[in-house]
């Protein structure tokens, strides 16, 4: 099966660079770059340092804001778990926090804290703080109050019932939660610095627009994909390692499910 599905992945993938090869060849390369303009481009900017100086500044904000928004967002749903009141009178808040459009804040930030990289981590830690805090919240919600019960009955402190029951149920919904904020983190990222940035691949994105070069738009797209991508790897490895006490075949059937 899992063979079945890498190959399905590559058929899939060849579609697409078949469809885009396409579409290229049919508008003309100057309004939709072909495959390998991109590719070429691609790995001339990585070999001369140029990608890994953008696609870096791109990282630093989307780790720092990730850790800045997710922390909090992981850590408060557990420290509310005995406190069902507070949960529903911040519902509401938490509710419209999550709507608002966070990309439309992105001039009050930059307003707040300045055109440097500390407006797009607050942007990011925005973005990332409410996704982390619903899907954490979810897992506590969903863990089995018999098992909670059963260990107070043996003795457990509320100190060992979180951290041997409470936190390994909802580790699952923290990293799903994480699985889902990366790719808005790094979208915030190249969005803030779209808006005001000299470096970054928002910046690529915006340079490579206005001197109408579609290949360099596409590029920094590209590094951006490629950058998500490796965060999930990371997620899944640590999701892996954390969850390394449940029996082998779950584990598979969870990964097949994702």
């Amino acid at each position: 099966m899992r063979w079945r599905v890498w190959f399905d992945r590559l058929l899939v993938l060849l579609i697409l660079l078949a469809a885009w090869q396409g579409g290229s060849l049919w508008l003309g390369n100057y309004w939709l770059s072909a495959p390998w303009s991109v590719a070429t481009r691609f790995f001339a900017a990585l070999f001369n340092g140029e990608m890994v100086f953008h696609a870096g500044y791109t990282i630093s904000e989307a780790l720092a804001g990730s850790v800045i928004g997710g922390v909090p967002a992981v850590l408060l749903p557990f420290l509310l778990r005995r406190q069902p009141i507070v949960v529903a009178i911040l519902d509401p808040f938490m509710v419209g926090g999550y709507g608002a459009p966070k990309l439309a804040f992105a001039p009050l930030f930059i307003l707040w804290f300045g055109i440097g990289i500390e407006s797009k981590i607050a942007l990011v830690a925005a973005v990332v703080f409410f996704i982390v805090y619903f899907s954490t919240l979810s897992g506590v919600r969903a863990l089995e109050p018999k098992l909670v019960q059963m260990a107070q009955v043996i003795g457990a402190s509320e100190r060992q019932v979180g951290r041997h029951i409470v936190f390994p149920g909802a580790v699952p919904a923290i990293f799903a939660g994480f699985r889902i904020a990366v790719p808005y983190a790094i979208g915030g990222a190249v969005i803030a610095e779209l808006i005001s940035s000299n470096r970054g691949l928002g910046y690529l994105v915006q340079t490579g627009a206005m001197n109408f070069d579609t290949t360099q738009v596409f590029v920094a797209i590209l590094a951006a994909t490629i950058i998500v991508h490796a965060f999930i790897a990371v997620i899944d490895l640590g999701e892996r390692f954390l969850l390394r006490w449940r029996p082998r075949g779950a584990v598979l059937i969870a990964d097949h499910g994702t």
